[in-house]
């Protein structure tokens, strides 16, 4: 299974893809699209838009992870993290991926173990997960990753589950 974990931004987005078989989990690639801060909001937007299509056509997902809006103090940031997520989805909607979404407690909860942690835990986990030489220096690239890795350890429980269900 080939995952690919997005962290939506109006500034920075990050992307991070994850493989997982064999119960093994191995980065394929991650990285950062860029918006210019000078650019109008929609060319913006169409930026991750079109830099997420790009990733998705190279590299070839079986799945998507979002991360999902958490509550902010800033109502005109939250907005424009809900339109980045929108473009998000869609691009991932319109090559015919399965998008599925979750809370940053999540993630951290199944990177970290701790719901609050920190940025530069995050890394490290992903860093250990994944057994890299070093920590991603993006932390955009980071909380994708940690997406992609949310969603595999979710579906391995859900997996169980449901086969616990039919036994």
């Amino acid at each position: 299974m080939r995952v690919l974990g997005i962290d939506p931004g109006s500034s920075i987005t990050g992307y991070g893809i994850v493989d997982e078989a064999d119960n093994k989990l191995l980065l394929y690639e991650c990285g950062v699209i860029r918006m210019q801060a000078a650019k109008p909001f929609p060319d913006k937007l169409k930026r991750i838009y079109d830099g997420l299509t790009e990733v998705i056509l190279k590299c070839r997902p079986d799945i998507a992870v979002v991360e999902n809006i958490f509550l902010s103090k800033n109502v005109k940031s939250a907005i424009k993290m809900g339109h980045a997520r929108g473009v998000a989805i869609l691009s991932c909607v319109n090559a015919g991926l399965p998008v599925y979404e979750y809370t940053p407690l999540e993630i951290k909860m199944a990177v970290v173990g701790y719901g609050a942690a920190e940025k530069a835990q995050v890394q490290e986990m992903v860093r250990r997960i994944l057994n890299l030489d070093n920590i991603i220096e993006s932390e955009d690239a980071s909380d994708a990753i940690a997406a992609s890795v949310c969603h595999i350890h979710s579906a391995k429980v859900r997996g169980i589950i449901e086969k616990a269900g039919r036994l």
